[in-house]
C-alpha cells in the first residue's frame, strides 16, 4: 500500500493505482473524458490534469501512478486553468447543436463545460465539418461533435474483441471511422452509444424520441440468455423509449448486448396480442376474457374427458418467468397430466430421473475472468452468450488457455489455445479422446459410464494437449453450450465432460440457453413421472396443448414436427404475446399475456441467481401477466392451490420447496454414454441466430436489419460446395427430413468438411425438419 495525499486527504492505495483511481476511492471527483474503468489508458483528452507537489507541469490523474508520499491538489489554480485550457480547445471546433442533439442532458462535455467552461469563445476562425458516417441500423453519428476520446475504438479492442472502429487522419484533420466503410457488427455494439461522452454516438432506434428528463428510470432484468444482464428500462407516457446496463459485477459489469438494448422495439409490434380471440369457424373473432378463460377450460375438460388427461400437453417457454413456469406445470398436473416441458430444443432426454439436481453454470459468472484453463464444447459463445464470451475473452488476455471443442471455427475474437473443430456425429468420440488422455495424466481409471467409449477412441496430440492444459490449471472449467444441450447425444457429452472434469479436478458446468434454463427445473416444468417429454409430445402427437409463450415451429426442436402436431390437436391454448400467421393455424384460443416489460417476476441465470424484477409499464391493450391468467385459468377448472395475490406469492411458493442453491447440481446417476454412428450424408450443423432465439429479438427491427438479423444461407467451406458442383452465391434446393427449402449458398470456411451450416428458428428453414441429421443439396 502506497501513502498518498489528494487535496489534504491523506489516504492509502494499492500498488499500481493510478491518481484517479486514488481520488475515486477518497470521494474525489476528477473532469475526465478519454478514461473509463474498464478500459485501458489512452490519456489523450488531458481534462483530467491535476496539480502534482514537485512536478514542473500539471499531470494527467489518469496515466499518472502513485508513489509514496505524492501530494496532489485537483483544484489548485495551477490545475483549474489547466483544465479550463482543455475544455477551451475541446470546444474550438465542436458545434453548438445542444438544443438538437440527442445527448443532450446526459452529456459529460455539457456538464463539464459549465464548470470548466468560458462564457464566450475566442476563436474566431472557421470550425471544422466531420461527414456522418453509416455504422449500420444501431448506432447513429454526429461525427462533428467527437472529442477523439477514442473509447470506442478501445471498446471494440479491448471488451468486443475485434476493431470496427480507428481513428485516422492526426490532429485537427482526426476523425473516428470504421474500415472501408464498413457498418459495426459485434452483438456488444451498443455499448459504444453509453460510452461516448457526446453525442457522436447515439442510439439509432431511440433518436429524436424523447429527452432523457422526460424518461422514468426502472429495474429490470434481460429475458433473453442466460445470464440475466441487469437493465435499466427508461419509459415515457408508458412506453419503453430505451434499455441501458444497471451496472453489477457480478453478473454483467457495466455492459449488455445488442439484443438486450434494442429488443424493447418488439413491444409495439403489429404482431402484438392485446385482446382475447376465440376461432370460430376457422374465423378469428376477439372476445372478452371471461369468455375466452372459459373457453379454455371448456376445452381442457373435454380433451381430459374424451380422451383422458394425459392426452393434454404444456409446451412452456423457457424465457418465462419462474412464477409462470411454476403455475403452468402446476395447472397441468392439476389437470391431471405430466405432459409438461420447457425444453424445446432438447432432443435426448435420457438423463431424465438420473440427475441429482438442475444443471448450472458450475461456478459463479464473476470467475469466468479469472480461470485458468476453459473448455467450452459444443457452443456458438459469441452469438448465445455474448457477455461470458466477453469474460472469456478477458480471461484469455490474461494467459488463460481457453479451448473449443465444437462443429464450427466461428471467430470468437479471442487467442485459443487448442481449437479442435469436428462434424457433430464425431462431438463426443472426440470428447472422449480428452477423456482418455486426461485419464492417462492423471494415472487414473476412468468411469464405468464412460469407460467402453474411452476404450473405443485414441488420443491424438490436440486432445492431450486441451487434456494437459486443464490438468495443469489451478482452475479450470468444462462447459457445455447449447449445441451440446441440444445434440441427439447430448447425454454422452455430459457425462464426459463431467469425467473430464474429475479426472482434471475442474468444474463442470451447462451455460444454458434461455433466462430461465436453471429455472424451469427448479419450477419443476418438466416431467416427473411417465409424462412425456417435449419431443416426444410431439412425435406422437396429443389432442391438446397448452403453449406459453412458445411459437412451436419456431421454438421446438423440430419446428416442422411441432407444426403438424399443433395443426391435428383438437385444441391448442395459446398464452403469449404476439400473434404470428403460423400460431394463428394452429390455436383455437389466444390469451394476450404480458411480456417481461408488462409483468414482474423471476429469472434464475446460469450461476443459479435468482433475480426478480417489477413492471416497467402498464399491460399493453386488454392483456395480463401470465400468472394472473394462469392463476383465473387453475380457478375455473376449480384446481386447489391457486389462491395468489400477487407474484411474489408465487415466487415464496416455489422457492419454500428449498434454496436455489441446494437444488443445484450438475451430478448424474445412471448414463452410460455411448458413440455416434458414422453418418452417411452432408451433416447439418444448425445454430440459432442471435437475433432468432426468441419472440422478442424475432420482432425487432433494428435488430432484424442487422447482419445477425439476415435471412439463413446455406454455409459450407470451399471444397465441399466444389464437390456439390456449387459456387458461392449459387440458389440452391436442400432437403431434409420434412421437406425442402430454398436458400443460396455461401463460402465459409469455418464449417468441417462434410457438413453444411444451416440456421434454424427462421420461417425459411422450418421445412427442413430437426436441428441435427442429414440433409440434401441440390442446384436451384
Amino acid at each position: 500500500m502506497l501513502e498518498i495525499e489528494i487535496d489534504g486527504t491523506k489516504l492509502e492505495v494499492p500498488d499500481g493505482s493510478t491518481v484517479i483511481d486514488a481520488a475515486n476511492r477518497a470521494g474525489t471527483y476528477i473532469p475526465h473524458f478519454c478514461y473509463h474503468k474498464k478500459l485501458s489508458i489512452a490519456a489523450n483528452c488531458r481534462m483530467c490534469l491535476v496539480d502534482v507537489e514537485k512536478a514542473p507541469k500539471p499531470l494527467p490523474a489518469c496515466a499518472t501512478p502513485v508513489t509514496n508520499g505524492m501530494k496532489v491538489s485537483t483544484h489548485s489554480s495551477k490545475a483549474v486553468n489547466a483544465q479550463k485550457g482543455v475544455m477551451e480547445f475541446l470546444l474550438i471546433n465542436h458545434p453548438l447543436d445542444c438544443p438538437i442533439c440527442d445527448q443532450g442532458g446526459e452529456c459529460q462535455l455539457q456538464d463539464l463545460a459549465v464548470g470548466y467552461g468560458a462564457a464566450g469563445s475566442r476563436y474566431k476562425e472557421e470550425k471544422r465539418v466531420v461527414v456522418n458516417k453509416n455504422l449500420g441500423p444501431l448506432i447513429s453519428t454526429d461525427m462533428t461533435r467527437c472529442i477523439h476520446c477514442t473509447r470506442c475504438v478501445r471498446f471494440g479492442q479491448e471488451i468486443a474483441g475485434v476493431m470496427e472502429l480507428g481513428m485516422a487522419n492526426r490532429g485537427e484533420h482526426s476523425e473516428i471511422m470504421s474500415f472501408v466503410g464498413r457498418t459495426v457488427d459485434s452483438e456488444l455494439s451498443g455499448n459504444m452509444i453509453d460510452l461516448c461522452p457526446v453525442g457522436a454516438l447515439t442510439s439509432k432506434p431511440f433518436r429524436f424520441s424523447a429527452r432523457t428528463w422526460e424518461l422514468s428510470r426502472r429495474k429490470s432484468v434481460s429475458p433473453h440468455d442466460s445470464l440475466g444482464a441487469n437493465l435499466i428500462v427508461q419509459v415515457k407516457h408508458d412506453e419503453v423509449k430505451r434499455v441501458l446496463p444497471l451496472e453489477n459485477e457480478a453478473v454483467n459489469e457495466c455492459w449488455i448486448s445488442d439484443k438486450d438494448r434494442f429488443s424493447y422495439e418488439a413491444l409495439r409490434s403489429p404482431d402484438r396480442l392485446i385482446a382475447p380471440r376465440i376461432k370460430q369457424g376457422g374465423v378469428w373473432r376477439e372476445v372478452d376474457w371471461q369468455t375466452a378463460l372459459e373457453y379454455a377450460a371448456s376445452s381442457l375438460k373435454g380433451v381430459a374427458a374424451d380422451h383422458g388427461a394425459q392426452q393434454i400437453g404444456a409446451l412452456l417457454s423457457p424465457h418465462s418467468t419462474l412464477e409462470e413456469l411454476y403455475l403452468a406445470q402446476k395447472l397441468v398436473r392439476g389437470v391431471g397430466s405430466d405432459n409438461v416441458d420447457f425444453r424445446l430444443r432438447q432432443s435426448d432426454f435420457s438423463l431424465d430421473g438420473k440427475r441429482a439436481g438442475a444443471p448450472w453454470l458450475g461456478l459463479p459468472v464473476a470467475e469466468l475472468s479469472s480461470q485458468d484453463a476453459v473448455l467450452v464444447v459444443g457452443s456458438f459463445l459469441r452469438k448465445d452468450h455474448p457477455l461470458l464470451a466477453q469474460r472469456l475473452r478477458r480471461a484469455a488476455s490474461q494467459g488463460c488457455d481457453v479451448m473449443r471443442l465444437h462443429v464450427s471455427a466461428d471467430d470468437l475474437l479471442m487467442t485459443l489455445a487448442q481449437d479442435l473443430v469436428v462434424a457433430p456425429s464425431d462431438l463426443v468420440r472426440s470428447l472422449a479422446a480428452i477423456v482418455k488422455a486426461a485419464a492417462k495424466i492423471a494415472g487414473a481409471e476412468v468411469s464405468a459410464s464412460v469407460s467402453d467409449v474411452v476404450a473405443a477412441v485414441s488420443a491424438d496430440d490436440q486432445a492431450e494437449a486441451i487434456a494437459r492444459a486443464l490438468s495443469e490449471g489451478e482452475k479450470a472449467a468444462v462447459l457445455l453450450g447449447n449445441f451440446a444441450v441440444q445434440h441427439p447425444n447430448a447425454a454422452s457429452l455430459e457425462l464426459l465432460a463431467a469425467e473430464l472434469a474429475r479426472l482434471t479436478q475442474a468444474s463442470v458446468g451447462v451455460i444454458g440457453e434461455a433466462a430461465n434454463s436453471v429455472g424451469g427445473y427448479i419450477a419443476g416444468a418438466l416431467p416427473q413421472g411417465q409424462g412425456a417429454h417435449a419431443a416426444a409430445m410431439l412425435a406422437t402427437p396429443l389432442k391438446g396443448y397448452l403453449l406459453l409463450g412458445v411459437e412451436p415451429d419456431l421454438d421446438c426442436a423440430d419446428g416442422l414436427a411441432a407444426r403438424k402436431a399443433a395443426q391435428a390437436a383438437e385444441s391448442v391454448i395459446y398464452l403469449g404475446s404476439f400473434a404470428s400467421d403460423s400460431i394463428a393455424e394452429m390455436a383455437d384460443v389466444m390469451l394476450p399475456v404480458s411480456p417481461f416489460a408488462e409483468t414482474s417476476g423471476s429469472y434464475v441465470n446460469a450461476e443459479g441467481r435468482v433475480q426478480s424484477f417489477h413492471a416497467v409499464t402498464k399491460p399493453l391493450g386488454d392483456s395480463r401477466p401470465a400468472w394472473k391468467v394462469l392463476r383465473v385459468l387453475a380457478n375455473l377448472l376449480q384446481l386447489d392451490g391457486f389462491a395468489f395475490d400477487s407474484s411474489e406469492a408465487v415466487r415464496a411458493a416455489v422457492l419454500a420447496e428449498g434454496e436455489v442453491t441446494a437444488r443445484l447440481s450438475n451430478a448424474v446417476e445412471g448414463g452410460v454414454a455411448r458413440l455416434d454412428a458414422a453418418s452417411a450424408g452432408l451433416q447439418r450443423v444448425a445454430d440459432v441466430p442471435i437475433h432468432f432465439a426468441d419472440a422478442l429479438v424475432r420482432r425487432a427491427p433494428a435488430l432484424q436489419a442487422t447482419r445477425d438479423g439476415a435471412a439463413p444461407s446455406l454455409r459450407a467451406n470451399a471444397a465441399q460446395l466444389a464437390e456439390l458442383g456449387l459456387q458461392s452465391g449459387d440458389a440452391v434446393r436442400v432437403r431434409g427430413s420434412g421437406g425442402d427449402a430454398a436458400l443460396v449458398a455461401r463460402a465459409d470456411e469455418s464449417v468441417p468438411a462434410g457438413c453444411v451450416r444451416v440456421a434454424a428458428a427462421h420461417a425459411a428453414t422450418v421445412a427442413l425438419g430437426g436441428l441435427h441429421g442429414t440433409l440434401t443439396v441440390e442446384r436451384a
